[in-house]
């Protein structure tokens, strides 16, 4: 897998292993002030949720390359 290929997966995991992370743990306010979202979270905690998703990104993109570089899924012929 070339470097721009790594990269590419690396975003493209980045985002699902957010989107992923998103909910977990998010409560809403018991009493939202006025012109506020009912649902929005109290604590929402997006740094500690991208540093999952960092993570998760690193392990999804080692686990594709080595399953690339062990040809066992080729997009060559």
């Amino acid at each position: 897998m070339s470097i721009a290929g790594a990269i590419v997966v690396f975003v493209l995991s980045w985002w699902f292993c957010f989107f992923l992370a998103l909910p977990f743990g998010s409560q809403p306010r018991q009493n939202p002030e006025p012109g506020h979202a009912e649902s929005a979270p109290a604590r929402p905690r997006i740094a500690l949720k991208a540093a999952i998703a960092t993570a998760g990104g690193l392990i999804m993109t080692l686990a594709i390359w080595q399953i690339i570089a062990a040809d066992l899924i080729s997009f060559r012929k």
